[in-house]
């Protein structure tokens, strides 16, 4: 009853205001919905998207009839703003936003057992329960560890993005916010260490505050939304659209590239080379993503220019893990991922929702989620006042069951150095094995090895991988309809 009043008033509103002129709202409904990307499995508009957006539209209505409807006008909207700032203040928006797309709690029970979060584990003291914080291992770690790690939200009041009028990304926004948390955590693992926290009494760390410069709203910063926008043209991305996990590991890709080709002469922004794991060469058909050694080792090569035979390395793997929901199978190996010492966590969430899971305990997914609207911060490289910096941190940690996400996602890793990536492909191989024939992804030394493999389980030789898991296999009356099957991003 209560949605059907906000629609009835709503409606009436719009109504109320025929023959008016409004204002450009740059939190309108995605572009999507008229024109959409190919690459998104996301619905190309949504009905709660034009609710939010007509209520706030309502607004910024006004009259050009006589001077008493103008009047009379401006007295109802007002009124209607006033209940809308309310709503918004209040905190009201936030709950029916998460009735709509799915509730998120915020309780953490010791009984639940360990918390990974980025490859490291919190073990929750049974103690905590009754009060005894043990600061060193338990529940006060837990929340300093997780409000260190960097949230991007989206944002409101930045300089038009391109051509368009657009100056927010709200209702649209969420995907490249979740990747630009996730490459940012990447940069303060290199920078800084995994085990880096935010001072709360001292001063800032400089290499903290140039990572958040790299991500502010404006094209000057190097991985503001503006600059991601105009490198990923090419995987479909638009002002206003809804973008997919693969397209958006593209688009850092190319991204970094033409940065680091740009700054030819000088330190690149992003210290590491991009390796998108895929299917097979182009990533445009089904097949599990093969970590290819080869492949890993030309990255780093490249982006060298030959001066090194290793760099640092951010691997991305876009996956589909079944049509509506994630194959059940999937669970126990995405758990698994925040095991691993390199790990980044997943660009992932609810359908047209994307939050940045960056730990689990037992069921629960914990994550950080950017549709929380917030104005422009200008972050300078001598900013040291911890207020200025809060927007780009959450001590509240919502958390969602790990089997309701949707099953297009991708799977950060970063990789210090050889050793690291070496440790890497020892654990992924070990949870390959225990995958029972349907890992996330496999490792091979080179794509022919893939293929020559993929070959032998075709013809009846059992390596422990089912024929899916590997590239290169082609099933003639593949609809893409069986849950266990993969699928194009």
């Amino acid at each position: 009853m209560v949605l059907k009043s906000l629609c009835e008033r709503i409606v009436a509103s719009k109504c109320s205001s025929k023959g008016s002129t409004e204002t450009v709202d740059n939190t309108q409904v995605p572009a999507s919905s008229k024109v959409g990307s190919s690459d998104s499995k996301f619905p190309k508009a949504s009905l709660w998207s034009s609710i939010f957006t007509s209520s706030f539209s309502v607004v910024e209505t006004y009259s050009e009839s006589s001077a008493s409807e103008k009047k009379a006008l401006h007295s109802r909207s007002s009124g209607w703003a006033a209940a809308v700032r309310k709503v918004v203040t209040g905190g009201s928006m936030r709950r029916f936003h998460e009735r709509v797309l799915g509730s998120s709690r915020t309780d953490i029970s010791s009984s639940d057992g360990d918390i990974w979060l980025l490859g490291v584990c919190h073990k929750i003291s049974q103690q905590e329960s009754t009060g005894v914080v043990d600061t060193s291992n338990g529940l006060a770690a837990v929340e300093q560890d997780f409000s260190s790690k960097i949230l991007v939200t989206y944002r409101k009041g930045f300089d038009a993005i391109g051509d368009s009028k657009y100056t927010s990304d709200v209702n649209w926004g969420c995907m490249l916010r979740s990747s630009q948390m996730l490459v940012a955590q990447a940069l303060l693992f290199h920078n800084l260490g995994r085990s880096w926290r935010k001072p709360i009494d001292k001063p800032l760390d400089k290499e903290y505050i140039d990572v958040l410069q790299l991500f502010g709203d404006s094209e000057a910063s190097a991985f503001s939304i503006h600059n991601l926008l105009q490198a990923g043209k090419g995987y479909g991305l638009a002002v206003g659209s809804w973008v997919g996990p693969y397209a958006m590991c593209r688009t850092w890709e190319v991204l970094a590239r033409n940065l680091r080709e740009k700054n030819d002469l000088v330190e690149p922004p992003l210290p590491m080379a991009i390796y998108v794991v895929s299917g097979d060469e182009d990533g445009e058909r089904g097949g599990a993503p093969v970590v290819c050694i080869e492949d890993a080792s030309k990255r780093c090569f490249e982006f060298s220019r030959g001066l090194a035979a290793w760099t640092p390395l951010l691997l991305l793997v876009p996956l589909v893990l079944g049509l509506d929901k994630v194959n059940p199978r999937y669970i126990p190996l995405l758990h698994s991922t925040f095991k691993f010492p390199q790990s980044l966590g997943i660009m992932g969430g609810k359908p047209g929702a994307s939050t940045y899971i960056i730990g689990v305990q037992n069921e629960k997914a914990f994550y950080l989620d950017p549709h929380d609207v917030q104005p422009v911060v200008n972050i300078s490289g001598d900013t040291q006042e911890p207020s200025i910096t809060s927007s780009y941190h959450c001590n509240v940690m919502r958390h969602i069951p790990l089997d309701s996400i949707d099953p297009s996602l991708a799977i950060g890793f970063y990789c210090r150095d050889k050793d690291d990536f070496d440790d890497f492909c020892s654990q992924a191989s070990k949870l390959a094995e225990e995958s029972n024939g349907a890992p996330l992804f496999t490792v091979a030394q080179s794509r022919s090895f893939s293929k020559q493999v993929t070959g032998n389980d075709e013809s009846g030789d059992q390596t422990g991988f089912q024929e899916d898991g590997f590239l290169g296999t082609d099933h003639g009356n593949d609809t893409g309809t069986n849950e266990d099957d993969w699928q194009l991003l």
